[in-house]
């Protein structure tokens, strides 16, 4: 069978697949199953056209791999086809334990397991199926290979992660504060001591690419809006699990069944692995046809919530950089208990309050490192003459309610 192939990407144009092995890869129902999970959750409810998903992203950021070390190898970094091969199935596969709607139902599924330990239990049952050829990929993605220029391109504040999902983002959801340059960033990276570093030439790339990383969380991924719809969603499944717990026979497919029936925690989750095996056949389409059954259901806050979420009637959601007083919180309950005839324990599926956060840059984790003129290695706060970057780095804190319009 030919296997290689190439891909027409609508953000890089054509990206070939270099390696039978990441074919085969590619061609797995771990992997396939991405084409079903969307990249950036509800925010198509705000940006339409943000569709797009988490098999696009994963083969677009491994285009940019294969980029960088091209650009890598031109200025004499030695790397071997055997490095080369795990690099890209590292990055391939750092998003293959993502749930359902992404990062919105993190947490929600399975209780207290993030997507990097899905993402790092599935990488390792891929590696015993195919017979131990992921092992370099694994020691890469774990951070534990002496090279550890190979770990950063994988996951740093200056990864091909960060640079695809920009650039990806910014082109569905037509946001063009998030246009970063991409191409140029990759042109300037070079490796000193094994450490990923940027040559001088591109510290104003680099400036753009955290000024857009802020500016696309709190215009895209924290809008406010967005974080309605999550939050619903969110609620969605909360009521959904309480009432099967309770031993209502809701609609659900057999994947989606077993974690409404099941209260699935970190601990279960890693140790029992029927709780993986559902896992791996879960995706956005379970959710959806769900939601879109549960329109009709007899309890009246399932049905609310789904109606709204289903018909774009979505809540409202207040954000500010003061946090709300109990005060504030209880009246907005107490008017939607009165519109909506609920008592105290069931407004709070309908009036939540919750602090969002995001810092565009981190000066202290592994910082991003400028190679300057004189062949020093410079923290890119010192060596940049943009006034407000050391102010990237600061954690901005945001208090948000959400609640119906009533």
């Amino acid at each position: 069978m030919n296997k290689e192939k190439i891909i027409n990407d609508p953000v890089y144009g054509f990206v070939s697949i270099p390696l039978g092995l990441i074919f085969d890869l590619i061609q797995h129902p771990y992997m396939q199953r991405l084409r079903y999970i969307k990249q950036v959750s509800m925010t198509h409810l705000v940006y339409p056209g943000a569709l797009h998903t988490r098999f696009q992203h994963v083969i677009g950021a491994m285009h940019l791999m294969q980029l960088a070390i091209s650009t890598l190898r031109s200025k004499s970094i030695d790397i071997s086809e055997q490095e080369e091969e795990a690099a890209l199935i590292a990055i391939l596969l750092h998003d293959i334990g993502h749930g359902p709607f992404s990062h919105s139902l993190e947490h929600t599924i399975i209780e207290g397991v993030s997507h990097e330990v899905i993402s790092s239990l599935l990488m390792d049952k891929l590696n015993v199926e195919f017979d131990g050829q992921l092992d370099l990929a694994i020691t890469i993605f774990n951070d534990q290979y002496q090279r550890k220029f190979l770990h950063q391109l994988v996951s740093s504040q200056l990864d091909t992660d960060r640079m695809d999902y920009l650039n990806r983002d910014s082109f569905f959801t037509g946001v063009s504060e998030g246009v970063i340059s991409f191409d140029r960033i990759i042109k300037m990276l070079t490796v000193v001591d094994d450490e990923l570093v940027v040559e001088v030439k591109g510290i104003y790339s680099i400036e753009k690419f955290l000024i857009a990383r802020r500016l696309m969380y709190w215009q895209v991924y924290l809008h406010k809006t967005v974080i309605a719809a999550e939050q619903m969603l969110i609620q969605i499944l909360r009521r959904a699990k309480e009432l099967c717990i309770a031993g209502e026979d809701l609609f659900a497919t057999r994947a989606l069944k077993h974690f409404l029936m099941n209260r699935v925690r970190a601990d279960n989750f890693i140790l029992d692995p029927i709780h993986l095996e559902y896992f791996t056949i879960l995706d956005d389409t379970d959710i959806l046809s769900a939601v879109k059954s549960w329109v009709d259901h007899d309890d009246k806050i399932l049905s609310t919530l789904c109606k709204g979420l289903m018909r774009r009637d979505l809540f409202r959601t207040d954000m500010r950089s003061t946090m709300f007083t109990e005060e504030e919180i209880n009246a907005v309950k107490d008017r939607v208990k009165l519109a909506l005839g609920l008592n105290d324990a069931d407004v709070d599926y309908f009036v939540y309050h919750q602090i969002v956060q995001n810092s565009a840059y981190s000066s202290g984790n592994n910082p991003i490192k400028i190679l300057n003129s004189a062949r020093e290695l410079v923290e890119i706060a010192e060596a940049s003459d943009l006034s407000n970057l050391e102010a990237l780095s600061k954690r901005v804190v945001k208090y948000a309610l959400t609640y119906p319009k009533i």
